[in-house]
């Protein structure tokens, strides 16, 4: 065992004597030592409830004849960090995280691992952690939400919450209506009930087969999960207790090329968050795998999206796709397509993904469409070239409400405040292409998630009339024409840092186009009065981060030696 290197021999008596303080007996030494990265956090309603669950999978460990250690992590809601400078520590924690796992796990030699992440970058931080550790690791999640109700009986959740705001400013609703949304739009714990950031990476984990099935859906603080996170101790307890299964089940030998491949053509069906994007990238890295952002549109074009999930004009949540036959269903509709669409691969529980998947069917035809009947032939994200993101640029189609195409005039901000000013103030007009930059990797610095101007756009009924491009990024609760992930970034000296309010921008979705209709010399002679906005910091965080980063086509990742 791994861990051997910590607790056998004589010269490691000091170590076991350390361990003995712990409460380890003689007959624990001889026991698998097993890693819960726990991401327990009292801020986030995905994660409140996970000291009870860590508990729980510890009982289960003892019971199976391992050791369980218990250590945390660090975890940020981006929902609570939304609108102000906080959301700047929102994605750089991804990297926190990441190190945390491997420092803990390799320091002190554990043989495998079970992480429990729920929300927002939490999940693509520890997945990336697991694969610099490389041992056998099962991720089980905290679980979605239930979705929430208003006095009238209307489905809503986080995403409502936020475009409430836009029409309250708008005058649309009262503010009676406005706290009655409040107080119901989140209504339990668990990840936010639709398919944003969290979920779509929950769900993307059992398209990897790094988490059992159920993973993305189950309901949390449910009977059902609970019986998951005990089915994931028992399961990481017999790989661990087995020579052959150690070997066989490294993270690396189950989260390859094939697995990635999947797990984008899963969010392609689902129409999941923008944002994974930028972390299945950085995963990819991680792994080894040569992903880039190219591959995304071939995927794209052969899978068929067949589930839509709230934010992107629906009413359905995630334990309607539970009870609809699960994320299970959606891939076994998905292999009907061709073999190329969903590849064959190991997963952590054993199996085959087909052989997973084998049984599964869709039990409710209105909240799984088949492939026959698909919201749309091609999947739910896309990648745009041109000018304007020579190394691309991402929009959730899934999400779109107006036009695939769309040319306006650019009206220019300054960053995220800036651009909630302007929108409040009624700069922004039907028939604009709103721009907000320095928002990127580097320029924001930490690419803040930008919820609060589109759900502004969409409250005041602009959603429709007016398209978004940005070096930031977005909130998987965002609909509309928005386009985040624009690289190069402003920071570093890309076209949409060049732009001026009036500058004609084209958008056409299905031919992959973002343009600014502008002369080479003209690009020419602006890049050569051009002196990019470097903002203040006062983080030393911040700071490093800002240094070492790259851009959103390279999935955010910072820079390394390796």
């Amino acid at each position: 065992m791994r861990s051997d290197e910590v607790k056998k021999g004589h010269s490691r008596a000091p170590h076991r004597s350390l361990l003995r303080a712990t409460g380890l007996q003689d007959d624990d030494f001889d026991k698998p030592f097993i890693g819960i990265a726990n991401s327990f956090i009292e801020l986030i309603p995905g994660h409140y409830f996970l000291n009870k669950v860590g508990a729980i999978i510890k009982d289960e460990i003892k019971k199976n004849g391992c050791v369980p250690f218990e250590f945390n992590t660090i975890g940020v809601d981006d929902g609570i960090a939304m609108g102000h400078d906080g959301m700047l520590f929102s994605l750089p924690s991804r990297e926190l995280i990441a190190n945390s796992i491997e420092t803990v796990m390799n320091a002190h030699k554990l043989d495998a691992m079970i992480a429990v992440p729920n929300c927002d970058k939490i999940v693509p931080g520890m997945i990336m952690g697991a694969l610099r550790v490389d041992v056998p690791t099962v991720f089980v999640s905290g679980g979605p939400m239930a979705k929430g109700y208003t006095k009238d009986g209307e489905p809503i959740d986080l995403a409502t919450a936020f475009e409430a705001v836009g029409k309250f400013e708008a005058g649309d609703i009262t503010e009676e209506e406005l706290k009655d949304i409040e107080c119901n739009a989140c209504p339990s714990g668990g990840s936010c009930s639709g398919m944003f950031t969290a979920n779509s990476m929950n769900t993307l984990m059992e398209a990897m087969g790094i988490a059992l099935p159920g993973n993305g859906t189950i309901l949390a603080l449910t009977k059902e999960r609970e019986e998951l996170y005990r089915k994931a101790a028992r399961r990481i307890c017999e790989i661990a207790k087995s020579e052959a299964n150690i070997e066989k089940f490294k993270l690396k030998n189950i989260l390859n090329e094939n697995a990635v491949k999947n797990a984008f053509a899963v969010d392609m069906a689902m129409g999941g968050s923008s944002n994974t994007v930028l972390h299945m990238l950085a995963i990819a890295k991680e792994a080894g795998v040569n992903f880039n952002l190219e591959n995304i549109n071939d995927i794209s074009k052969r899978v068929s999206h067949i589930a839509k999930i709230s934010p992107s004009l629906s009413t359905v949540h995630m334990e309607d796709i539970n009870d609809a036959g699960g994320v299970s269903a959606v891939m076994k509709e998905m292999s009907k397509r061709g073999e190329d669409i969903l590849l064959d691969n190991l997963t952590v529980t054993g199996e085959s993904i087909l052989e997973r998947i084998a049984d599964a069917e869709i039990t409710n035809t209105e909240v799984i469409h088949t492939i026959d009947n698909p919201y749309s032939e091609v999947g739910g994200l896309a990648i745009l070239y041109g000018n304007l993101a020579k190394e691309g640029a991402v929009i959730k189609t899934a999400g779109i409400t107006g036009d695939r195409v769309f040319t306006g005039k650019a009206v220019c901000f300054d960053g995220q405040p800036e651009a909630i000013k302007g929108i409040v103030s009624g700069k922004v007009k039907a028939g604009d292409v709103v721009v907000i930059r320095y928002e990127g990797p580097k320029g924001g610095p930490g690419m803040q998630e930008m919820l609060a101007p589109t759900s502004l756009i969409m409250g005041m009924g602009l959603g429709d009339k007016v398209a978004l491009i940005t070096d930031g990024r977005f909130s998987g609760a965002t609909r509309g024409a928005s386009i985040g992930h624009v690289s190069p970034e402003a920071a570093e000296g890309g076209l949409i840092g060049l732009l001026k309010d009036g500058d004609e921008i084209h958008i056409d979705v299905d031919k992959y186009i973002l343009e600014a209709n502008l002369t080479e010399e003209e690009i020419a002679k602006r890049k050569a009065e051009f002196i990019p906005v470097k903002k203040p910091l006062t983080s030393r965080w911040l700071g490093q981060y800002r240094s070492l980063v790259t851009n959103a086509s390279n999935g955010a990742i910072l820079k390394s030696d390796l």
